[in-house]
């Protein structure tokens, strides 16, 4: 079997080459065969940004580490899958990096954003502090739901994104909760939240006409996050079906999770095994070039990506879709809850209408904390996701 080798640090990797199999490729919604598609395969890999431990960064808090080595890597997965959001909601799933081939404004807009640097949206540096606001210090291992509510939190700031970002928690997705965010009917607030277009990007998915930007902005682009448990100590096999499927649909940004202790950024499957993008590897920080351009490779993982057993994975994990539109969001729910009648396939979560009656679950960022709510923001932001409703058959 081809193994390709990739050397960073003088650390030497081997990487299997996909397997030579009729099963087809799945890669965040898109389809593919291995015997007439490889190379669309590993360009598609290669476009999604990688995120790994840096080293050299400047200082986080000015005196804290400038490595992430050894502790950051479910930070990485979790810039790993927001940047997917990124990438679709500003340059479209169907965009792809090609090495050497300039880039647009766009593309180092998003590449910005999660630069290892303290006012970057969603850098190593404001994760890493976010996350001490909420009782968690510098270096501590982070769950798959800890770092997708201090994303979620970090969104708030990026007005050019113009994200709404909502975590169903308690394995309950509730349409009603979705719809009254993304339909905020906010006024568009001026040219950061609705940037410039460039010649060969569309606004929100669709080419521009008239009138179409102020009727778009009555639906801001959905981030959603789902934190589940899918068993105890390793994953319940009736749920491995269920996961395939969340990657098979268009919306899909993919999976956070991986192995005790160790993260990974699942973005697809073929038979039995997981792909994904993996962030131990240790490279040097990066810093634009005197031009004033960003070098990108290191962004850019070049070689076969991992696999991996399903059945290895760590029951502790988080999905996550994007909607970019209305129509989006709807064909999601039909998707779920066509997924619900697929034999053999236990649900992972329950898509309701309506909050259930016997739960409330406010929103944890306009959360005034109190002691009566220091239990409940506890189980927000709990590091190792303990508390989170076991699913079982």
């Amino acid at each position: 079997m081809f193994l390709a080798t990739l050397t960073y640090d003088t650390l030497r990797f081997e990487y299997e080459d996909f397997p030579e199999t009729k099963e087809p490729v799945w890669i965040l919604g898109r389809k593919y065969s291995v015997f007439t598609e490889k190379e669309e395969i590993l360009l598609d890999v290669t476009s999604r940004l990688w995120f790994t431990y840096r080293k050299n960064f400047p200082a986080i808090g000015g005196t804290g580490p400038t490595s992430d080595t050894g502790w950051g890597c479910m930070l990485r997965c979790g810039q790993m899958i927001f940047a997917q959001a990124l990438v679709c909601r500003h340059l479209g799933r169907d965009w792809r990096w090609i090495k050497g081939k300039r880039q647009t404004d766009n593309y180092f807009n998003v590449l910005n954003a999660f630069i290892d640097k303290k006012d970057s949206y969603y850098s190593i540096h404001q994760i890493a502090q976010m996350g001490v606001g909420e009782g968690k210090s510098i270096g501590q291992w982070y769950g798959p739901n800890t770092v997708a509510q201090v994303l979620k939190k970090l969104a708030t700031f990026d007005t050019w994104s113009s994200l709404a970002v909502h975590i169903a928690m308690d394995n309950t997705v509730v349409m009603e909760e979705i719809r009254r965010l993304c339909q905020s009917n906010l006024p568009c607030a001026g040219a950061a939240a609705c940037p410039a277009l460039e010649s060969d990007v569309l606004y929100n998915g669709y080419p521009e006409e008239p009138g179409l930007r102020d009727r778009l902005v009555l639906w801001k682009p959905l981030v959603l996050l789902i934190p589940l448990r899918l068993g105890l100590t390793e994953i319940n096999e009736a749920y491995i079906e269920t996961l395939k499927h969340c990657f098979m649909m268009p919306q899909s940004l993919g999976v956070i999770g991986g192995k005790p202790n160790s993260a990974h950024y699942f973005i697809g499957f073929v038979g039995e095994e997981l792909i994904y993008l993996d962030p131990h590897t240790t490279q040097p920080a990066v810093e634009p070039g005197d031009s004033g351009c960003l070098p990108d490779e290191s962004f850019h993982c070049q070689h076969p990506p991992c696999r991996m057993s399903i059945a290895e994975l760590d029951p502790s994990v988080a999905v996550g879709f994007f909607c970019n539109t209305e129509a989006d969001f709807n064909d999601w729910c039909q998707q779920i809850k066509k997924l619900a009648l697929v034999r053999g396939a236990l649900p992972m979560f329950e898509l309701v209408e309506r909050q259930p009656s016997h739960f409330s679950n406010p929103d944890v960022l306009n959360l005034t904390p109190d002691s009566s709510d220091a239990d409940r923001l506890e189980r927000f932001f709990d590091s190792e996701d303990e508390d989170f409703e076991i699913l079982s058959l």
